[in-house]
């Protein structure tokens, strides 16, 4: 039986370095206004903007779905190892990148200007899940 005990909550320790690793990345791009760590199944962990964003609670919930239902995609037509998704509209971008820790997974929502660099940004995220994945 389930042990309500051993569930995926994250460590109040864990939740305090993600941040920390989501301000970094916050600040080392240029042109990012929010980022947002959340769990697999839709809850925020930790949050760093320069903007505010109306309803993050909504954005982590849906954030985790959309993950979900690519990575679903990705599978059905055999490619592997989807980490990030970016979304380009006309007045920014969304990244929605897999933190695929083994025993936290989560999902890292990022939310930019549109014309932000994008191999810098996907750099830099990539160095935040690594960081975080070996916690």
């Amino acid at each position: 039986m389930l042990d309500v005990n051993l569930s995926r909550k994250i460590p109040e320790d864990f939740a305090k370095y993600g941040e920390q690793k989501i301000r970094e990345l916050l600040n080392s791009v240029s042109g990012v206004d929010f980022v947002m760590l959340c769990s697999s199944d839709g809850f925020e962990i930790a949050l760093a903007n320069k903007k505010n964003v109306a309803n993050s609670s909504k954005i982590a919930a849906v954030s985790s779905s959309i993950l979900a239902m690519v990575t679903a995609f990705i599978s059905e037509i055999n490619l592997v190892g989807c980490q990030t998704i970016t979304l380009d509209a006309d007045n920014g971008k969304a990244l929605l990148t897999a933190v695929p820790h083994a025993q936290y997974p989560m999902v890292l929502v990022s939310l930019t200007s549109k014309d932000i660099l994008i191999g810098q940004m996907l750099y830099e995220t990539k160095e935040t899940v690594e960081s975080l994945v070996k916690y």
